[in-house]
């Protein structure tokens, strides 16, 4: 039977970030919040999942550019392993500085830095458009001269390295300080301290920032996240928030010029105060007391760790399902997270996502001869919800939000 073990990594990052909350608390230190964790790990499985339908492509288009334009062609010697480890690093730091510069490209990549948390669930707060830029620049590899399976295992092991820099329980590590990005380097880059600004771009070496001039040592205690703390847990506006402040302000400027700048500008040209009004017109922030309800907490977490289970075994048997059958997983997980990243918020509308949740289910399961009676099961349960909608609905907020305590939107 041919599987995709690729699914492995879910269990062995999960894991790792387990343990360093395990021995987060033994130290008696505070690095993980629960809706932060709730939050990356929402951005971290869509990632995933998503990349199911990215990652075979990209290989395609590696070969493609080598077998068409490569201006050398490397065997698989030692040396050639090592150019083009050198050549894929450098390739990265020189995307992860622009794409801290230029508002295309940090739309993809501002999510990554938008948790005021800093641990290993931080390490997988990646988006898929990050990616599929990131992978952008990589295509250079190929037309170096480097056939896509030596590039594939390259950027195999790049993508493990950089998620135990997202680390506070690591020190400084002497020596290895002068060579590799280590969890202190990371850290600075990760701030949002006025003096580690646009600093420490290296993926796994930090010699790049050092010829370029973008290195700095960790002394201050970083304060993480954005400049301008997003203070959104809502899956939807994280990824596209910096999207939306883009689009106002392309609107608004009056020659090509202006607008060509704002999709190819800084950052920092953008008006701060387009988000603020978006903010008001779009997140609808409650105006009364946050009441924590335990309930909620509890059934945010079993989502979460459902999802999980779910992701591993889409992936896992990747091969075994028809495009059908992965289309309906794939818009399962998605409908989750987004439904996690609400419940978080405590938005009423999260009630019409675990409806449309429950199709996608019955839709797939439908696809199982083996599961008929679950299926049919489901059937009746969305029956009966149509019949009682408005009934269901209220039933439903009272018990996940206990409304008449408070009102959210």
């Amino acid at each position: 039977m041919h599987l995709n073990w690729m699914a492995l990594a879910v269990p062995l990052f999960t894991s790792f970030i387990l343990l360093e909350y395990y021995v987060s608390v033994k130290k008696n230190k505070s690095v993980f919040r629960f809706d932060e964790t709730i939050s990356n790990l929402n951005v971290g499985i869509a990632e995933r999942i998503c990349d199911l339908f990215t990652t075979g492509l990209f290989f395609y288009f590696f070969d493609y550019l080598y077998k068409h334009f490569a201006f050398f062609h490397f065997n698989a010697t030692p040396l050639n392993w090592l150019l083009l480890f050198l050549f894929t690093d450098f390739l990265y730091y020189w995307y992860h500085r622009y794409g801290h510069r230029v508002n295309i490209l940090w739309a993809a990549h501002v999510v990554h830095h938008q948790s005021e948390d800093y641990n290993y669930s931080v390490a997988v707060r990646v988006t898929t458009l990050q990616a599929v830029f990131r992978g952008l620049f990589w295509s250079f590899l190929p037309v170096l001269g480097f056939p896509a399976e030596m590039i594939t295992m390259v950027l195999l092991f790049h993508g493990i390295y950089p998620f135990f820099s997202h680390t506070q329980l690591v020190g400084k590590l002497g020596w290895l300080e002068y060579i590799l990005v280590t969890p202190s380097h990371h850290r600075v880059h990760h701030s949002s301290n006025l003096e580690y600004l646009d600093k420490n771009y290296g993926d796994v070496l930090i010699i790049w920032d050092k010829l370029f001039g973008t290195f700095k040592e960790e002394q201050e205690k970083p304060v993480y996240g954005l400049t301008k703390p997003l203070n959104s847990h809502s899956f939807l506006w994280q990824h596209f928030h910096f999207w939306l402040e883009m689009l106002l302000s392309f609107g608004q400027q009056k020659s090509w010029r202006d607008k060509w700048k704002v999709i190819f500008g800084r950052p920092d040209d953008l008006n701060p105060e387009h988000r603020t009004i978006l903010e008001e017109r779009l997140l609808q922030k409650p105006t009364g007391d946050f009441i924590v309800n335990k309930l909620l907490y509890k059934v945010i977490l079993f989502q979460a760790v459902l999802i999980l289970i779910v992701l591993f075994f889409v992936i896992l048997f990747e091969p075994l399902l028809s495009g059908t059958q992965l289309t309906l997983a794939t818009l399962f997980i998605l409908i989750s997270v987004i439904s996690n990243g609400a419940m978080l918020e405590q938005k009423n509308w999260v009630f019409y996502l675990d409806y449309c949740r429950l199709i996608f289910l019955f839709l797939f399961l439908s696809t199982l001869p083996i599961s008929i009676y679950i299926s049919l099961f489901l059937a009746i349960i969305l029956i009966l919800v149509v019949f009682a909608f408005g009934t269901a609905k209220r039933y439903y907020q009272s018990v996940l939000y206990q409304q008449g305590i408070f009102s959210k939107n």
